[in-house]
């Protein structure tokens, strides 16, 4: 007989089933604020990151929304909106790899050039918060997955395109996964640094900044690309993927 593959539970998935039946429950309404990372973390007793990540994943079904220097808050919601189970961690093989990282580099080129014609300053602070975050990650692989999302969904919102947006908070939760991925395949690629990582980040910025549209997309593009190349080099140590 062939058995279904039981993956064992992330600490973030825990803690995002955990809120997603506070609001199926009514114990959290459509309005209600979150509390502070800080506290959840308190309250689940887990690190901040878990925290974060719970809430991308959240976020990206569209159970809450994370308002600017406001807090996160319970989005309204018709109850077949949550009908589904919160399966946030999606077990992906090296096929489920390839076609996301086709996906994001036929998105994010388009959408850092059109960030690069767009952007405002906000967007700008955005992104240099998030590379600030990732240069002062090394050692950290999850603040470092968190900041590499956090500096792609600013991008995202610079575009200035609700559609891209949402398209881009619906797969963030598969974009964790190939980040996570992707730092863990140092153990295997001594040429891929953090500071490699980071230079290519910033140099998109860089782009966006100087509102160089060609320039944006060709950084992107690298960027992708080196992401590809280095899940190959993992692809050639092992035959399946594996997420824990």
């Amino acid at each position: 007989m062939n058995y279904k593959k039981i993956k064992p539970k992330k600490i973030y998935e825990e803690v995002a089933e955990a809120i997603h039946e506070m609001i199926r429950s009514g114990q959290l309404k459509p309005g209600d604020k979150l509390d502070s990372v800080q506290l959840l973390a308190e309250n689940f007793q887990v690190g901040r990151s878990a925290i974060r990540e719970a809430l991308t994943s959240l976020r990206a079904m569209g159970l809450i929304e994370m308002r600017q220097g406001e807090g996160t808050y319970v989005k309204e919601f018709e109850k077949d909106q949550i009908a589904f189970p919160l399966s946030t961690a999606i077990l992906m093989n090296k096929e489920d790899i390839a076609e996301l990282v086709e996906v994001r580099k036929i998105v994010e080129s388009g959408m850092a050039a059109a960030a690069a014609q767009k952007r405002n300053d906000e967007h700008l602070s955005m992104m240099e918060a998030a590379l600030e975050a990732m240069l002062g990650a090394k050692g950290d692989e999850e603040l470092g997955e968190t900041a590499d999302l956090q500096f792609h969904m600013a991008l995202a919102a610079a575009a200035q395109n609700q559609l891209l947006l949402s398209l881009m908070n619906h797969v963030s939760e598969l974009m964790i996964e190939t980040m996570r991925e992707t730092r863990r395949v140092w153990l295997f690629s001594k040429e891929t640094t953090t500071e490699q990582l980071y230079k290519e980040h910033f140099a998109i910025y860089e782009a966006i900044k100087a509102k160089n549209e060609e320039a944006a997309r060709d950084s992107m593009i690298l960027h992708i690309e080196n992401v590809n190349a280095i899940l190959g080099k993992y692809y050639q140590h092992t035959t399946k993927f594996n997420g824990e």
